[in-house]
């Protein structure tokens, strides 16, 4: 006889943290990994003051962000020649594929739910280390307003 899986609801209480391939540092959330989700994954970022992200994009899935604290800016395109600034109460919408480069350029921590459609966090990353040279580190220094 064999004996099926049933999916079932969890809670997730963010509580421990691992290193994205991205720079930053996540808090674990709803992945394929924590909960067997097939379809989406869901994380807490908190981004300190001054840090940035290597330039990346997800491929084949979708971001969603929603800024729960503080402000963050990011540079997207093909060259990261866009530029907006993604203030708490906002969300801000990454299509797949889109080279992005986010960093948060005050002096306090910017929060954000992170939502992709890759159940599987960390498995879509594409690093984009040739797009670096477009927003210089002192732009992270000094911001672009």
């Amino acid at each position: 006889m064999s004996v099926s899986s049933k999916p079932t609801c969890h809670v997730v209480r963010p509580g421990n943290a691992y290193a994205g391939k991205q720079g930053f540092n996540y808090f674990e959330g709803i992945a394929a990994e924590t909960v067997g989700s097939t379809g989406i994954c869901m994380h807490l970022l908190t981004i300190p003051p001054g840090a940035r992200a290597k330039a990346h994009l997800h491929a084949s899935h979708e971001t969603a962000i929603y800024a729960i604290s503080g402000e963050t800016h990011c540079w997207f395109g093909d060259e990261l020649e866009e530029h907006v600034i993604v203030r708490e109460g906002e969300m801000f919408y990454i299509p797949a594929g889109v080279p992005h480069l986010p960093a948060n350029l005050s002096d306090r921590p910017a929060t954000a739910i992170i939502a992709r459609t890759d159940p599987n966090e960390q498995e879509s990353v594409v690093l984009l280390p040739d797009l670096e040279r477009y927003v210089p580190r002192q732009a992270v220094d000094e911001p672009r307003r």
